[in-house]
């Protein structure tokens, strides 16, 4: 279905997780090939542009709750593609990809790149650009 077929939906937040569940869709099926799923790509994608970073940092930048995001890196910390080291403070915990991991984060790439070019075809270059803005300002208007 077209998005000029769909139905406007009187709630931000209601169309935001409509949209957020259809990319996340798309994003699985060509990322499906290298047993891998957004969530956990993401997190690889986070990772590898800090390097090093807390947990805590690591879930404001991502705006996950504590919960969601210490489940999902159990996953990758079990599957070996995420290190955690004590911090300064013992009660933080220092994360960073390892070499499991970044060979991981590689393979999965080509998939994640052909949903980026499936989206962005889809919304064309103008609506794309728009779109990196406004779901920026919409995650940085809701910050408490």
């Amino acid at each position: 279905m077209k998005h000029r077929e769909m139905m406007t939906l009187p709630c931000a937040c209601a169309q935001l997780r409509r949209a957020a569940r259809a990319a996340t869709r798309m994003y699985n099926e060509e990322l499906r090939a290298s047993e891998i799923e957004i969530t956990q790509y993401t997190l690889l994608m986070a990772l590898d542009l800090a390097g090093e970073i807390t947990q805590k940092r690591l879930g404001r930048l991502l705006s996950m709750d504590s919960t969601t995001l210490t489940r999902t890196l159990g996953l990758l910390l079990n599957r070996g593609w995420v290190r955690a080291e004590a911090g300064e403070d013992r009660r933080e915990k220092l994360l960073s990809l390892t070499l499991a991991g970044r060979k991981k984060f590689a393979q999965a790439r080509p998939g994640w790149e052909r949903a980026q070019a499936r989206l962005r075809a889809g919304l064309g270059e103008r609506a794309w650009g728009q779109m990196e803005t406004l779901l920026t300002g919409v995650a940085s208007a809701t910050r408490a």
